[in-house]
């Protein structure tokens, strides 16, 4: 694995863990695509640092629990928005 992957990885394990970030959020903040993100994460983090993985999989597996509370909310707040526009 070239230096600048391992770089990127440990990057992004450190972000995920500090912030609790989706990988979506990730992905964002480090302008480069959810599936990078992923990839880093799942394939090539266990590879470099096998303790750090454990840590950053139980924030990956609690955020894919509430995923669909999220998704809840976003609907909420979008109609609840398109209520109050037709309200004025």
């Amino acid at each position: 694995m070239k230096d600048y992957i391992e770089e990127r990885v440990l990057t992004l394990a450190s972000y995920i863990l500090d912030t609790g970030a989706t990988v979506r959020e990730a992905a964002k903040v480090h302008k480069i695509s959810k599936s990078t993100v992923h990839k880093d994460l799942v394939d090539r983090l266990p590879k470099l640092n096998k303790s750090l993985y454990r840590k950053v999989k139980k924030v990956l597996d609690k955020n894919k629990a509430e995923r669909h509370i999220r998704g809840g909310q976003a609907t909420y707040l979008k109609y609840k928005h398109m209520k109050e526009e037709k309200a004025e």
